[in-house]
């Protein structure tokens, strides 16, 4: 590994480096492969040539930024990543599948990235973010990946069957066909990931498995990759089930939306109260997207961060 020291000289450490560093450790996060560390006036830079040429200039944009405004803010900070993002994620590891209409999946921001990371680190992850910012669909493709890698013997992918707005009782079919519209997104991403035959093949033999979350309880699931979609919609008990259920040799992320909640009122959210109690524990990854991840068109970027601002303005 090659060692870089950059000199911060005439600048405010809070300011630049932000309360607690959260500056600085975002830069960090971004580049989890190489080692961040400030102390006193000195950022040290331990990683490969490249990611260090990356990291520098970085910081040597952050603090022109700080000599022009005075001030560094965790924005900026994911702003200039955001620069830099299309570079780093062109780069072959990346990849995470070769889709089946010809196109590379791979993440599309440093967030996804983020995620990418996490989840080869640990073995549980919770990926939290608004509509549209690919946090199920990354998924997804790290499931696919472990599979065709023999990392794992199958996949299990579930979702809770939460009405939003519309009653299961009235739709036409039994069970399955009544639940398939909540599973849809699922099936959209594998058939992007996986060829028709191969997935039927998948799927008919349980090496793919797509269920609602209720039929999840009793089992243990070893030796698989096991997503959990639309967690904001579990109750603490189920999700607490859910998580249990984690056997040996296996891989978990836990996505949601908690700006989504189609609980009834007075129900608490089992993927809030989770990541609150889990919070501390080490060997779980949290991951947390935002409208700037969005990869849905550009309008669905502006729709969230307008709601987002109605909603600030409601609380005050």
């Amino acid at each position: 590994m090659v060692e870089k020291v950059i000199t911060l000289e005439n600048v405010s450490l809070l300011d630049f480096l932000g309360v607690e560093n959260k500056n600085i450790n975002e830069v960090a996060s971004a580049f989890p492969q190489s080692k961040i560390v400030s102390r006193g006036n000195e950022i040290r830079i331990k990683g490969s040539t490249t990611e260090i040429l990356k990291i520098n200039d970085i910081l040597n944009s952050l603090i022109d930024h700080y000599h022009k405004y005075g001030k560094v803010t965790e924005e900026n900070v994911q702003n200039y990543l955001s620069e830099i993002a299309e570079v780093k994620l062109t780069d072959e590891e990346e990849v995470l599948v070769y889709g089946t209409k010809g196109f590379i999946i791979k993440p599309k921001t440093i967030n996804q990235q983020k995620l990418v990371y996490a989840v080869k680190e640990q073995d549980l992850v919770f990926a939290v973010g608004p509509a549209g910012t690919g946090k199920t669909y990354i998924s997804v493709a790290l499931a696919v990946k472990a599979l065709k890698n023999k990392q794992v013997k199958k996949i299990i992918i579930t979702r809770p069957a939460v009405e939003a707005g519309e009653t299961l009782g009235f739709l036409p079919g039994d069970l399955k066909e009544k639940l398939d519209p909540y599973l849809r997104p699922i099936y959209d991403a594998l058939y992007d990931m996986v060829p028709s035959e191969k997935l039927k093949y998948y799927m008919e033999n349980n090496i793919i498995e797509i269920a609602p979350l209720a039929y999840m309880r009793g089992r243990t699931l070893n030796n698989a990759f096991i997503l959990l979609d639309e967690a904001q919609n579990t109750t603490p008990m189920q999700i607490k089930m859910f998580l249990t259920r984690m056997g040996p040799n296996s891989k978990v992320i836990v996505t949601g939306d908690i700006s989504q909640i189609d609980l009834p009122p007075r129900q608490k959210s089992g993927l809030i109260e989770s990541m609150g109690i889990l919070k501390d524990i080490k060997g779980i990854g949290f991951i947390e997207l935002s409208g700037k991840d969005v990869v849905r068109h550009k309008l669905v970027r502006e729709i969230i961060s307008a709601y987002d601002d109605a909603d600030n303005t409601n609380k005050q």
